[in-house]
């Protein structure tokens, strides 16, 4: 059994709940799982946050969640503004992808909303994470909105 096949920990969709995740996923492969990172990356051209700004970025995007009562009991929540905006920080030095979705399916049943793993194309999500980090987030919408139920 892996650890994404363990039950995720128990939290309040807060900035330290993330942390956790991260650190449950990734303990058995990172000493520093959970820990943000300390170093500059990107991909391609692109900038992921630059470290020195990841607590307070990440701190604003879970303050502006909890503010919208973690998109609970809304119809169709808006997911994917939120994604996009954790990826944008990209806290960690690795993992963040799994660490986001993993979030995400926490975020969904907290507002309702089934995840249904078997809709997943995985292309299509990573797709749909790189227009949204180019500002587009409306194909990242549109594929989490196939996944709930």
């Amino acid at each position: 059994m892996t650890r994404a096949e363990e039950p995720l920990p128990v939290g309040i969709l807060d900035f330290q709940h993330y942390r956790a995740l991260h650190h449950h996923l990734f303990q058995d492969v990172y000493d520093w799982a959970g820990q943000l990172r300390e170093i500059r990356i990107g991909k391609g051209n692109a900038w992921f946050c630059y470290p020195e700004y990841i607590a307070r970025e990440m701190t604003r995007i879970f303050d502006e969640l909890a503010a919208a009562g973690h998109l609970a009991n809304l119809d169709r929540p808006e997911f994917a503004h939120f994604i996009s905006e954790i990826n944008a920080v990209h806290p960690f030095r690795e993992g963040n992808g799994r660490t986001q979705f993993a979030f995400l399916i926490l975020l969904a049943e907290n507002a309702g909303h089934g995840v249904d793993l078997d809709g997943l194309d995985p292309d299509a999500f990573l797709g749909a994470m790189i227009r949204s980090f180019q500002g587009h987030e409306e194909p990242l919408a549109q594929v989490i909105e196939t996944l709930l139920r």
